[in-house]
């Protein structure tokens, strides 16, 4: 059983690996919206650093943000157990090994909050006159999903979360903030969770209430195009989710700026495919145009 389970492994990262080479043949930046592994597989070094090898390996600049199967719930593994804040510093440490700088052959500069915080991962840059930024919102309720296995207490869990919404929360004030000073006609936010989840009860998704009426005041304010790319529940979706307000997240306001593609991953989800997004910063009311793509990959 072991010896399946670790073939199924590295079969995966044999697929990364060529799906990272397809896609970097003709995409110059490519974002990696997490969940990198199965969220009931082991969350083990080797596995994190080859599938971080195969991303660093991207033709041009690969930005990449966590998702919660490679650290908010590495404690659901009964046979090795982990604690998900030792998971996430490992991930800071292999991949973003040089705070301000992607990953790939071809790594651009970006900001990171990792100057002034621990959060190397949280990161901006400006390009066509559009603000893109990734922040580090994991699945499982941001990490509210209780620990199991006897994996650190409550109190160390509520202290990642409040750590971490501060954080984000900061994060998301600087990125809008970067948009007013370099006049940008646009915003592309990336995050791993789906924070509309519609397999989650409301109960289920209270981690990211905070976050939502951030950037629900955050973008009127801007009143400009903002694009939402999230992962997590991995099925394909484009919608307008604070177009009314959203009353289970605490925004009464409607927000009719803000554009949500949650994209399409997962081991459900064959063949692979990635979504290009393309930016006309010139159009001012409809900036973003997307194309989903299945790579054909070599044999």
């Amino acid at each position: 059983m072991h010896s399946q389970r670790t073939s199924r492994l590295w079969r995966t990262i044999v697929a990364a690996a060529a799906v990272v080479t397809a896609v970097g043949a003709s995409v110059r930046l490519a974002i990696h919206l997490g969940d990198i592994k199965s969220g009931s597989s082991a969350c083990t070094d080797a596995y994190i650093k080859a599938i971080r090898d195969a991303l660093n390996s991207y033709a041009g600049a690969l930005v990449y943000t966590p998702g919660d199967n490679e650290w908010t719930d590495c404690h659901r593994a009964s046979s090795d157990p982990k604690h998900p804040v030792e998971r996430l510093d490992f991930l800071r440490a292999k991949f973003f090994f040089t705070p301000g700088m992607t990953l790939g052959h071809q790594p651009r500069q970006v900001l990171t909050q990792g100057s002034d915080t621990a959060f190397v991962e949280n990161q901006a840059w400006v390009e066509s006159q559009t603000v893109f930024a990734v922040l580090n919102v994991p699945g499982s309720n941001n990490d509210l999903d209780p620990w199991t296995h006897g994996v650190g207490t409550a109190a160390e869990q509520q202290q990642e979360f409040d750590t971490r919404l501060a954080a984000d929360l900061d994060w998301l004030e600087r990125i809008f903030d970067l948009a007013h000073e370099s006049q940008a006609r646009a915003v592309v936010l990336g995050m791993q969770a789906d924070m509309w989840d519609p397999a989650a009860g409301a109960a289920e998704l209270t981690g990211y209430d905070q976050v939502v009426q951030k950037l629900a005041s955050l973008i009127l304010e801007f009143g400009k195009p903002v694009l939402l790319l999230e992962g997590d529940s991995h099925d394909f979706t484009v919608d307008h989710p604070l177009a009314n307000g959203d009353p289970d997240h605490g925004v009464t306001t409607p927000v009719p700026n803000l554009t949500r593609i949650v994209v399409q991953g997962g081991s459900a989800h064959f063949p692979f495919e990635y979504l290009r997004v393309t930016i006309d910063p010139r159009q001012q009311g409809a900036p973003f145009s997307w194309q989903r793509v299945i790579p054909t990959l070599a044999p």
